[in-house]
């Protein structure tokens, strides 16, 4: 294999770090005498007047007790250890998910002639894809000197996480006129910058989101925007604890919004966020419910202001099932008088686009040896014609109340006489029922008052 007279070095342009010192403050008097010298009247004339002379130079209101010398001077860089330096990279250092990957890429001829007609092309190459950032096909470089050399920068959006290779390859022409073929490599992992955890609570009708948001990285981040999207079945609102009664939506933006300091290597901070489903929830529903409720868009910036940027995949809260019918109590008596039949008045819905039934409805035994506290009466099984998408089917239902006090009326069955099958249990019939003792005749007979 024959010599290259060209080769790539790649640099990654980034910007210099600030260089922090922690000051040992002393007065140059400390290297010649200490504070006991002074209180020494054996100290001799000539030592006195280069002390008085050298302390009038610096500060004509110096004591000789040296009691400033701790003070911070008014540079506002002082008190934080800046001296005005800044240090370059010393290596290419860590990359992270949702940066901009610069690269300064130099392309140089080491020979001793000069190298003609060069197409230069550089790549990303990760484990799905590959992203072409220089292409010189069309505008060769006409020549590099002999020691010259051709400059370019590639910019690249990290999206990916993962193995990253750099891929530059130039095709020239050499002294002999001979086109050759030049490929180079360069590898780095890309980590990521933030872990997010996510919890998703239900209380009543409302859906609370919390993000945790950590810092995996070396260096403080800013976060300048942290706002979770919603799909368009949701509202959001942003919670926060320092002021619950006016709280601003998350498409809400500020004029001026401090940003959120999270400290490098574990720092975290919380977002809380309160949904609610803008789905009317008296309607059925056409189609299954999607329990997709957004996804979070989070911007930062590192201490020298270079910005980053991450979009979570969507989060999903509780899987919200699609029941195909749902049966409900309309109408119950308001009064209700122990061991004789009363009806209660019931609705069949179905809440598909497709025509449901014929079914059979029919009150089940208890599955324990108790005593059932409602019993039904008549025909033990109920036979219902076929109800259309999203229509309802009101029927009547007979039953006794066996004992006083709180009972349900539980153990209704449904099934399906054209796909044989029988659906989930249905809810409980919650009924409050009160008893109101009357004498009659000098005979008590018991009653049931309804709250349904």
């Amino acid at each position: 294999m024959s010599s290259h007279s060209v080769a790539f070095r790649v640099m990654r342009l980034c910007r210099p770090t600030f260089h922090v010192e922690t000051p040992l403050r002393f007065d140059v008097s400390d290297l010649i005498l200490g504070e006991d010298v002074l209180d020494d009247p054996s100290a001799g004339p000539q030592l006195r007047r280069l002390l008085q002379s050298h302390t009038t130079n610096i500060d004509s209101s110096t004591d000789l007790t040296y009691t400033n010398r701790f003070l911070l001077s008014h540079d506002p860089s002082d008190p934080m250890g800046l001296p005005g330096m800044l240090v370059l990279p010393q290596s290419f250092g860590a990359i992270y998910l949702g940066e901009t990957f610069c690269s300064y890429i130099s392309i140089n001829n080491s020979s001793s002639f000069e190298v003609r007609d060069i197409i230069i092309k550089a790549e990303i190459q990760t484990e799905r894809q590959r992203i072409l950032l220089l292409d010189t096909t069309k505008t060769p470089v006409e020549t590099i000197r002999a020691g010259g050399r051709y400059d370019f920068i590639v910019e690249h959006d990290v999206k990916e996480l993962g193995a990253h290779t750099l891929v530059c390859t130039a095709q020239y022409s050499d002294g002999d006129a001979e086109r050759k073929y030049l490929p180079q490599y360069f590898k780095f992992v890309v980590s990521n910058p933030l872990s997010v955890r996510t919890k998703v609570r239900v209380v009543k009708e409302t859906t609370y989101l919390e993000a945790c948001l950590e810092n995996n990285t070396k260096s403080n981040l800013y976060m300048d925007q942290v706002d979770f999207e919603p799909t368009s079945n949701w509202s959001a609102t942003l919670l926060k604890p320092d002021n619950h009664h006016s709280e601003k939506t998350v498409s809400t933006r500020e004029i001026f919004k401090p940003p959120i300091l999270i400290k490098s290597g574990g720092g975290i901070h919380n977002y809380l966020y309160q949904l609610k489903s803008l789905l009317d929830a008296s309607a059925p529903t056409k189609f299954e419910g999607s329990n997709v409720l957004g996804k979070l868009q989070i911007t930062w910036r590192t201490n020298l202001g270079e910005p980053g940027r991450l979009q979570t995949q969507q989060i999903t809260g509780n899987i919200i099932t699609q029941r195909e019918i749902e049966l409900k109590a309309t109408k119950v008596p308001s009064v209700i008088i122990l061991e004789k039949p009363f009806t209660v008045c019931l609705s069949l819905t179905n809440l598909t686009e497709n025509k449901l039934g014929p079914f059979e409805v029919l009150l089940s035994s208890s599955d324990n040896h108790e005593e059932k506290t409602l019993v039904g009466t008549g025909l033990r099984k109920m036979v219902l014609t076929q109800v259309e998408a999203f229509k309802s089917l009101d029927f009547q239902m007979n039953l006794i109340p066996m004992e006083a006090g709180m009972q349900k009326i539980s153990g209704i069955t449904v099934f399906n006489t054209t796909e044989r099958k029988s659906y989930d249990p249905l809810a409980d019939i919650e009924v409050s029922l009160h008893i109101h003792t009357t004498l009659l005749l000098g005979s008590q007979t018991g009653q049931i008052k309804s709250n349904s």
